[in-house]
């Protein structure tokens, strides 16, 4: 890890929260700074852990964890499950960090650690991180909105607005436009406390321990909220997004492997005319709710390409994908194919996607305005909502499924979205957000570069 001209390489140590959707940036990051110069260690927990084998020009050094069941299990509250895991990795990450420090370069000289870059939920490896005497960046990997509204949560506490409260869902909140009080962070049906004490300390991180934010955005798309953010913290905050575009790793990392067929199978269907179908790789609905999405897909009439992983239904076991309903396959054929996982940033760009229907992660919403790919919105939990509401109130490029999953719905929305009238005019929205979105240039990534050099 440390021979030849790695040795004269400053480092960049990077920790990523051990969940698909914050190792892919964390990983487009450090290739992103390797490229710029830097050498680039990647901490990692052994659940979940990152496969070396794709970024051959990054060193990875497991923490050696034990995390207990509560971290690992599927099901777990996610609130809690997120404090079992800052709980329990803090020490093993802080000794690895050190271990890395004792190291000796060439010449004798002590590994020469520029900074570590820690995901900015890991709010206890933040701490360790600046205990230790290293620089440390949070990296958010959601968008600059949802990361505003954790900011105010105080203010939002003092104000009544959170806890989110059945009477107060449809209120605007002051300062946040456009979202409203249903668009806040929240886990429904987790406990209230532990996502009190999650956000406290998330938040209180980055203020107490981060001498900088890395946002997985563009100023092409969030400049109002990373100006207000600028106005609020006493630190520079960096938008290098978006790092899926701008890294040149060929795929995201996955801890699935995607079935490529369904490439081929899209070659063969007409432009804009197949519906993209998936709920991300952690978010699960209740079998009712899995029924009406399919007998509303067979409703529409439209060609759909339908993401139905393990674990996607709430009961129904984490080994193989939940059964769909007797009679649908038969319903659908010839229009309708279903997978375990797919290639998400090449379906997505592929010519025969015409709408995404989405879970509105951050991820997934960002690579869809990549891609000019209008989306019908199901958001689930956590900061789902305020993108959502982003999609369809700020930027107009998509519309709701609707809060209840009913199939006369869901099929009415999939047909509008797919050959009506609004569709067609939040596809041209879509076509001009993405060219905002990808307008991204090397001087933010520069400038983060340099801020890093600098400390």
């Amino acid at each position: 890890m440390m021979a030849g001209q790695e040795q004269h390489r400053r480092r960049v140590v990077l920790f990523p929260l051990p969940f698909q959707g914050h190792i892919s940036p964390m990983l487009h990051l450090g290739a992103l700074l390797h490229a710029r110069g830097l050498a680039v260690t990647v901490l990692h927990t052994g659940f979940n852990a990152p496969d070396p084998a794709r970024h051959p020009e990054l060193g990875f050094v497991p923490i050696h964890e034990a995390f207990p069941a509560e971290v690992t299990s599927p099901g777990a509250d996610i609130a809690r499950q997120l404090l079992a895991l800052n709980a329990a990795s803090e020490g093993p990450f802080r000794e690895a960090l050190a271990s890395l420090l004792r190291l000796r370069g060439g010449g004798g000289h002590q590994a020469d650690v520029a900074c570590a870059v820690v995901d900015g939920q890991c709010y206890a490896a933040l701490r360790a991180a600046a205990q230790l005497g290293v620089p440390v960046l949070a990296l958010r990997t959601d968008s600059a909105a949802t990361f505003r509204s954790l900011l105010a949560y105080p203010r939002l506490l003092d104000a009544g607005y959170v806890p989110v409260t059945e009477e107060r869902l449809d209120e605007p909140v002051p300062d946040l436009e456009p979202l409203r009080t249903r668009d806040l962070i929240r886990i429904d049906g987790s406990d209230a406390d532990a996502l009190r004490r999650l956000l406290a300390r998330v938040a209180g991180a980055v203020l107490a321990s981060a001498s900088g934010v890395v946002f997985n955005t563009s100023e092409g798309i969030e400049a109002p909220e990373l100006a207000a953010i600028r106005r609020e913290l006493s630190r520079p905050a960096f938008a290098v997004g978006p790092l899926h575009l701008l890294s040149r790793a060929p795929a995201e990392q996955t801890l699935r492997a995607p079935d490529r067929g369904c490439l081929a199978w899209l070659d063969a269907r007409p432009p804009r005319s197949v519906l993209y179908v998936s709920l991300g790789s952690v978010a699960a609905v209740s079998r009712a709710a899995f029924e009406e999405t399919a007998w509303g897909l067979a409703g529409s009439g439209v060609t759909f390409l339908w993401v139905v992983r393990p674990g996607s239904v709430t009961g129904a076991g984490d080994e193989a994908p939940p059964p769909l309903p007797d009679g649908f396959s038969e319903e659908t054929r010839g229009r309708g194919k279903v997978v375990a996982w797919a290639p998400q940033r090449e379906v997505l760009a592929h010519a025969a996607i015409g709408a995404f229907w989405t879970h509105c992660g951050w991820n997934s919403t960002l690579e869809s305005v990549c891609e000019g790919v209008p989306m019908l919105v199901q958001p689930c939990f956590a900061d789902q909502m305020a993108n959502a509401r982003y999609v369809t109130h700020k930027w107009g490029v998509g519309m709701e499924v609707g809060e209840v999953i009913e199939r006369g719905r869901v099929a009415e929305a999939v047909a509008k979205l797919m050959v009506g009238e609004d569709g067609a005019r939040m596809r041209e929205r879509a076509r001009h957000l993405q060219m905002q979105a990808t307008a991204a240039t090397s001087s933010a990534m520069d400038s983060l570069v340099q801020y890093i050099l600098s400390l």
